[in-house]
């Protein structure tokens, strides 16, 4: 059955196989993830930001959650790749040609930039999150002690978020091929996604100067290169549609 024939009965059960192979794999990965938390967890704790925290447990099953908390991350992450290209493979047959070769690229694209916001936040802010935080215990002669369930939990809301802010670009690129945003629309935009930015970056950021600037500054330039990259992908769409139409008149031609 050819996808013009394929009734809406027939894409909604390829999607729903599509949707069962990744939640196949994600189980397979989370019983992977067993294997490789303790590990993970015990790098993390070995970490210059987290050898001075005295981590607890507060409640008994404190520490079987962190174990599967960090098997749950580690499957969505080696997931993430399976479910894009279920995506790819389920919307691909709409496409052109040349779109679903430049679309399939996305996926590596979006896995690279997934694992650098990760890094970004863990890396660079989560840093300066915890030593502002500090200073302040410090200040009012507050001794920290910490349940590791809470410790890792506030890694977690701080740090999985920027991985999906660093798929905007690839996310935008997609959007565009398909028709539904134009570089034009971005731009026009600008000042209200700016505000927007500035908003995030004063909640997730430390309330000062250099903090906040640490994290407006790199979403404001991710912002822009998706500008580009719209632009870019915009202009492809624009020579796709026109080959397809010249195409459709030399086939039309032919044919009187």
């Amino acid at each position: 059955m050819t996808e013009k024939n394929m009734s809406v009965y027939d894409h909604l059960g390829e999607l729903r196989n599509r949707i069962i192979i990744t939640a196949a794999f994600f189980f397979v990965f989370m019983v992977v993830g067993l294997f490789f938390a303790k590990p993970v967890i015990v790098y993390l704790q070995s970490d210059p930001v987290a050898q001075d925290i005295q981590m607890n447990a507060f409640n008994l099953t404190d520490p079987l959650k962190v174990y599967f908390d960090f098997s749950f991350i580690i499957a969505l992450l080696l997931t993430l790749p399976v479910g894009l290209y279920q995506i790819w493979a389920f919307i691909s047959p709409g496409l052109f040609e040349n779109e679903r070769k430049v679309t399939l690229s996305y996926i590596p694209i979006s896995f690279l930039l997934f694992a650098a916001g990760l890094a970004f936040a863990y890396f660079i802010l989560f840093p300066m999150v915890v030593h502002f935080m500090s200073n302040i215990a410090d200040s009012l002669n507050v001794e920290g002690e910490y349940g590791i369930n809470e410790y890792f939990s506030f890694l977690f809301g701080l740090v999985l978020p920027f991985g999906l802010l660093f798929q905007f670009p690839v996310l935008i690129m997609f959007l565009t091929r398909l028709g539904l945003i134009t570089p034009q629309f971005l731009r026009k935009i600008r000042k209200f996604s700016y505000f927007g930015i500035l908003v995030i970056a004063g909640i997730i950021s430390p309330p000062e100067l250099i903090s906040h600037l640490t994290v407006t500054v790199p979403l404001i330039i991710l912002y822009e290169i998706s500008i580009m990259i719209s632009a870019n992908a915009y202009k492809k769409r624009l020579r796709a549609e026109e080959e397809a139409r010249l195409d459709l008149e030399l086939k039309e031609t032919h044919l009187d």
